[in-house]
């Protein structure tokens, strides 16, 4: 009725609206800021320029100093930092069971319950979705699974003719490409 897909939202590229999710994407040379797990090592996050192209037929959720309440303190009010984490791109391995005892269970003791929820990918197509709150648990919390992880960056921009300007996110990830943080929280931009 009023244009909105539950769940999933267009992204105009050209809107106010969607300012902070055009942070994270350059139309020109067609990439986007993506954080998932490193290829190489599972305990390891990676936050990398993607190609828009290999992001196709993906949904993505942003992540950052305005959204949400920033429950993974990603940059500053002076300084916002966004990131685009592709749907699915973290699996649970200790996966709790569909009742609501263990998974109240599995979000307040686990250290891998530290998230905002999980989407569960039936054999049949269908999706089941469950936030904390749907279980009366408060988001954000202090500390998330997402920043009991290291990372580290892979922003190696030399394959792009053109320099892409130096106050965006992407010349600013440049600057300390393969630099390794014991926790997202812990990314300083050099924006001087």
């Amino acid at each position: 009725e009023n244009g909105h897909i539950p769940g999933w939202v267009p992204v105009e590229k050209n809107n106010k609206q969607y300012c902070w999710h055009s942070s994270v994407v350059n139309y020109e040379f067609e990439v986007a800021l993506v954080l998932k797990h490193h290829p190489d090592d599972p305990g390891l996050l990676e936050i990398s320029a993607v190609p828009l192209s290999d992001l196709l037929e993906q949904t993505l959720e942003l992540i950052g100093t305005n959204i949400n309440g920033n429950p993974y303190g990603l940059g500053s009010k002076k300084h916002p930092l966004h990131l685009l984490i592709p749907h699915g791109a973290f699996q649970i391995r200790n996966l709790p069971s569909l009742k609501h005892n263990d998974l109240l269970s599995w979000f307040e003791g686990c250290r891998e319950g530290k998230i905002e929820g999980i989407v569960w990918h039936c054999n049949d197509g269908c999706l089941i979705k469950v936030h904390r709150h749907h279980l009366g648990l408060c988001w954000p919390i202090p500390e998330t699974y997402m920043n009991s992880k290291p990372v580290i960056i892979n922003m190696n921009l030399n394959k792009y003719d053109h320099g892409f300007d130096t106050k965006c996110l992407f010349s600013l990830f440049s600057k300390i490409d393969n630099q390794k943080f014991g926790r997202l929280k812990d990314i300083i931009l050099d924006i001087n």
